[in-house]
């Protein structure tokens, strides 16, 4: 079964715009991906600062090739233009999907 990464990132409010920016901007940066499944940018909407990156994988080996490929390509920006990250803090958790359901088809 597929593997879920969920990015746990800490964003102040004044830097939330920046954010969902910045993931707007790299739309397509990931699809394209051998094994790549999903993607969620989850906004956090009462009593936290922490978004959610939600992507699934078809296995642990895609994600490190993408990791070790396009990602470090995607985060590097251009020499000497690295902006400001927008997070605060950042934590990488990972999961095995074991059960899952989609809507009925009727």
């Amino acid at each position: 079964m597929s593997i879920v990464k969920i990015n746990v990132l800490t964003v102040p409010a004044e830097q939330r715009e920046t954010l969902e920016q910045r993931f707007a901007a790299r739309a397509g940066a990931v699809e394209g991906s051998d094994g790549f499944e999903w993607f969620e940018l989850l906004r956090p909407v009462e009593g936290t600062d922490t978004y959610l990156v939600y992507t699934r994988w078809r296995s642990e080996e895609d994600f490190q090739r993408w990791m070790s490929g396009r990602a470090q390509a995607a985060h590097g920006g251009a020499p000497g233009e690295k902006p400001r990250p927008a997070a605060t803090d950042a934590t990488l958790w990972s999961f095995e999907v074991v059960q899952q359901a989609a809507p009925r088809q009727d």
